[in-house]
């Protein structure tokens, strides 16, 4: 079997060749209960674990892509606010002895954090603010977004606040606001506005949906949805979503 996989896995890059590639994807790893429970599990943080440990293949995998910018969904705030309580504090736990501490192993990439990290465990927004420090002039490095308590709606929410702010700081009326507004003085307060938007989405598990993620910022993305649990996620899922998007990019272009 790994030799027939292998074999898939050459094939499919060689039909990669020549195929338009993104530089930026975005990944909501979705599945991790719903794997521990297929698996056995009676605990589920399991999934979390392994699902944790799973993005460092993941990253790889984009690394040797050349794929440049990755976005990681790990928690939404309505996970946050709604999970039961243990099962949070075991995914806060794997935040900070799992992902952040790969990521200042792995030099191939600079660390970003978007979400309402107000919503997180103070060690665990620590942690996340330490990684991102660390990392920061790393040079030649990817870029590597973690998005954690994080809400697409609530990141538009906050962005339209800060402008607001801005604008009554600077002494302009709600009617100077509104007359000017302009898409990129939204983009400009987005947590993080200097990277650029994912052309592609890749959702795991099943769902056919976006549900709360960069809702702003995928507005033009391809969106391809994966029937694999995110712990199962393949190299060759990448691999084929890849193509996807690629000859789709060329069948527009045509």
């Amino acid at each position: 079997m790994k030799a027939l996989y292998r074999l898939y896995a050459g094939i499919l890059r060689r039909q990669l060749a020549g195929l338009p590639m993104p530089q930026h994807v975005a990944i909501a790893m979705d599945g991790n209960r719903r794997w521990a429970r297929g698996a056995g599990y009676d605990d589920v943080r399991i999934g979390h674990r392994f699902g944790a440990e799973h993005l460092e293949l993941f990253l790889q995998w984009c690394s040797e892509a050349g794929i440049r910018c990755v976005t990681a969904w790990v928690a939404s705030a309505d996970n946050m606010r709604r999970r039961d309580s243990a099962e949070v504090d075991y995914l806060m736990h794997l935040t900070e002895t799992v992902l952040a501490d790969h990521v200042r192993r792995d030099h191939n990439w600079r660390l970003h954090v978007a979400g309402q990290l107000d919503l997180l465990p103070d060690s665990t927004a620590r942690a996340l603010k330490e990684a991102v420090e660390e990392t920061r002039y790393r040079s030649g490095a990817g870029e590597l977004t973690i998005a954690i308590g994080y809400s697409g709606r609530g990141e538009v929410l906050d962005a339209v606040r800060e402008l607001l702010d801005e604008a009554a700081a600077s002494g302009r009326s709600a009617a100077e606001v509104a007359g000017a507004l302009t898409e990129d003085d939204i983009r400009r307060h987005l947590y993080l506005p200097d990277l650029p938007d994912p052309e592609l989405v890749i959702r795991t598990s099943g769902e056919l949906r976006m549900s709360d993620f960069l809702l702003w910022q995928t507005a033009r993305s391809e969106i391809a949805f994966c029937d694999v649990y995110w712990p199962a996620f393949r190299e060759i899922d990448l691999l084929r979503a890849l193509r996807t998007y690629g000859r789709r990019q060329l069948e527009r272009s045509s």
